[in-house]
């Protein structure tokens, strides 16, 4: 058999010519689509804020981002399953009630055709929040995710009927000193 005839001639003449054996290709960085819109859909949230917007006023100091995701090594992320991060849970939190709920929760995926898989714990989790008196919602991408919050903005405040429970547990935050 012929070097030009030998299988691994074959092989040799589809690697590219700049790499050399035992080189591994390498990948191209992942883009984070998700995370990068959702920047964007927060400095769109704090810009209203600033140009004196209902829906920046009412809800950009109430809207948080939940670190439930992202890559982590097996310590961090064992440690942070102990202390409580559980699957599912959704990226952006308003802590605002309005229009009857007690607040929104928004699973936030980039628009398509970027949009990661909506999976079932994700699905589970909108599920239990909205069975718990909180608009649940899914948003592909920035222009929905806008949509849902000026709208969001627009509802009433939720009035509570009646007088709150007293929690007898627990540090007094308000008499605590820093």
């Amino acid at each position: 058999m012929s070097w030009a005839t030998h299988p691994s001639a074959e092989v040799a003449a589809r690697k590219s010519p700049s790499r050399t054996a035992g080189q591994a290709r390498k990948s191209a960085p992942r883009i984070d689509r998700e995370g990068n819109e959702q920047k964007v859909l927060i400095r769109w949230l704090k810009g209203e804020q600033r140009r004196g917007k209902q829906v920046g006023v009412l809800l950009e100091d109430v809207t948080y981002h939940v670190p439930n995701g992202g890559k982590r090594n097996k310590k961090t992320a064992a440690d942070l399953k102990a202390q409580g991060v559980r699957a599912g849970v959704s990226d952006l939190v308003v802590a605002s009630a309005r229009g009857g709920w007690h607040g929104l929760y928004i699973e936030f995926k980039a628009a398509p055709p970027h949009s990661a898989d909506f999976s079932a714990s994700q699905r589970e989790w909108l599920e239990r929040m909205e069975g718990n008196g909180y608009l649940a919602v899914l948003a592909k991408g920035v222009d929905e995710a806008k949509a849902v919050l000026v709208a969001y903005a627009s509802w009433p405040e939720t009035v509570v009927a009646g007088e709150p429970e007293v929690m007898p547990h627990g540090s007094e935050w308000r008499k605590a000193t820093a």
